[in-house]
């Protein structure tokens, strides 16, 4: 079954052929995805557009992932923003976190990065529908008796 509405996600990649493959990857799972190369474009669709998810690679012209994140926070604070990047060093990382990221993950972790990416998007779902559970308020006889019904 397919949900009346596709959960979105930015892809932020300056390499063409991740952005290809991230956006196909991504709509085969029922994920709608929309890849720009740089920060500017990325910002530019971040203020006319909604996404459910941000997906950045730390290297990027003029402007790198980090600061791309630290900006985008500044603009959205709630959206979960996952680095995908081939920088794997520690540091990497730690600066991704604290630019405020959600999590990194490393090139090329396909599997990885598809669990977290529904993850973060059923996360999102979640905190914006909250169910609530069905509970009757109908009394109903005790089984296998022979007594009338009182209600």
């Amino acid at each position: 079954m397919v949900p009346d509405i596709l959960p979105r996600v930015l892809c932020v990649d300056d390499d063409e052929d991740s952005r290809v493959m991230l956006t196909m990857l991504l709509r085969h799972e029922l994920i709608e995805a929309k890849a720009v190369g740089t920060a500017v474009q990325a910002m530019s669709s971040i203020q006319t557009e909604h996404f459910d998810l941000y997906l950045l690679d730390s290297r990027l012209p003029n402007l790198d992932g980090f600061a791309l994140c630290r900006r985008i926070r500044d603009f959205d604070p709630e959206t979960p923003i996952l680095f995908f990047s081939g920088a794997a060093y520690e540091a990497d990382k730690k600066r991704g976190i604290e630019a405020g990221a959600n999590a990194y993950l490393i090139k090329p972790d396909l599997d990885g990065l598809l669990e977290s990416i529904k993850q973060f998007v059923s996360h999102e779902e979640s905190v914006t529908a909250k169910v609530i559970p069905f509970r009757p308020k109908v009394s109903f006889p005790p089984p296998f008796t022979l007594e009338p019904f009182a209600a």
